[in-house]
């Protein structure tokens, strides 16, 4: 493909899920966080020589591609200068009991990737590595053309930078579903059918959000293929925005 460096701003569970399934598959990963490039020492390590510490602008300059895994709330930080002319995939989530809420997005007037497009206004945002959780992610990868291959949604409104992270999503071992614009990226965000539980199962009754996340974050990975995918898509009603329960 085309990318061989891959730049991560953000290493929580998603930045760092993704970055360890990149070097995995063989490319070059750019890792940074709001904390500086020196608290990143013993994940590089980890990760090995394909890695590397840096901030988030050099991230942002370091590829073609951008995993942008800061918390919504943290979106205007993303460096905009940088990722100008950068294809930006978005896994973030909008939650309204993390504290943050915004009345555009409870109302539905935006997707949260919408949102993010708006403040990345020379960038092309594809919402992407959203609704999966990260052990899933090492768990599911095959490679191309395996029987029943893992697929995952992806939605954006530049078609070129669809095809780019489909690619990139191909390499690192999934087949891909296009839900079609960010307008449409809610058929795949918390509250829908394809949010995190395909790939997991049915997750015990009466657990909290905090309990729910930690359940996902440690759940048996389950195969979910492009036309189940399709389905679920096809299935989502839209409800009031953010995870809730």
């Amino acid at each position: 493909m085309s990318t061989t460096t891959l730049g991560v701003i953000g290493t929580g569970m998603v930045g760092l899920g993704a970055a360890r399934r990149a070097v995995d598959a063989g490319l070059n990963v750019v890792l940074s966080n709001s904390r500086g490039p020196g608290t990143l020492s013993d994940l590089v390590a980890q990760l090995g020589a394909r890695a590397r510490a840096a901030t988030p602008a050099e991230a942002a300059s370091a590829g073609a591609l951008v995993i942008a895994a800061v918390p919504l709330a943290a979106h205007e930080r993303l460096p905009r200068a940088e990722l100008a002319g950068k294809t930006v995939i978005d896994p973030m989530n909008y939650a309204p009991h993390s504290g943050f809420a915004l009345p555009e997005l409870d109302s539905d007037e935006l997707t949260s990737s919408e949102l993010v497009q708006r403040h990345l206004t020379d960038s092309q945002v594809v919402k992407a590595l959203h609704n999966i959780g990260p052990k899933q992610l090492l768990e599911l990868f095959r490679p191309a053309g395996a029987p029943g291959r893992t697929a995952l949604p992806l939605s954006g409104d530049d078609p070129h930078a669809k095809e780019e992270v489909a690619e990139l999503l191909d390499v690192l071992g999934f087949d891909t579903v296009d839900l079609g614009a960010l307008a449409d990226s809610w058929r795949s965000e918390p509250n829908s059918p394809l949010y995190a539980l395909p790939y997991v199962g049915q997750p015990p009754a009466g657990l909290t959000v905090t309990e729910f996340v930690s359940w996902v974050q440690q759940a048996t990975a389950v195969p979910v293929t492009a036309a189940r995918v399709k389905e679920l898509a096809a299935a989502a009603v839209r409800g009031p925005a953010g995870f809730r329960m």
